[in-house]
């Protein structure tokens, strides 16, 4: 089935929540997994919560990756979109699986636009 886009929800819990905590660590995380997979990276923006907790974006050509954790809980949620061929989100998300040391990751894949393919005509 063609989609416009790949869209990869990541549940990852059971992390180690030192590293869920450790901005500079997972800005790199994030940074890596983009680049080392075939993504353009065009910009990113991360936060550090008090007490606890990061959140951040990596802008890519190809769409985004995006982390927010709670390290609370040893959980973080990651969000991984593409719409572009030569960068694989599901290779993205096994390094950021690894890097976070999730001992019960959970990945589910959407396809994104199938509904506006199968009704586009070309202009």
């Amino acid at each position: 089935m063609e989609a416009l886009g790949r869209h990869v929800l990541l549940e990852l819990r059971s992390c180690n929540p030192a590293s869920l905590d450790d901005l500079p660590l997972l800005e790199g995380m994030m940074l890596r997994a983009a680049e080392e997979t075939g993504a353009t990276v065009i910009g990113k923006i991360f936060h550090q919560f008090s007490p606890q907790g990061v959140t951040g974006v990596v802008a890519i050509a190809e769409s985004h990756l995006c982390i927010h954790t709670w390290p609370e809980f040893s959980y973080a949620a990651v969000d991984i979109f593409t719409c572009g061929e030569n960068f694989d989100p599901t290779e993205a998300a096994k390094l950021i699986i690894a890097d976070l040391e999730s001992a019960d990751p959970e990945i589910t894949e959407v396809p994104r636009g199938i509904d506006i393919l199968s009704v586009a005509t070309p202009a």
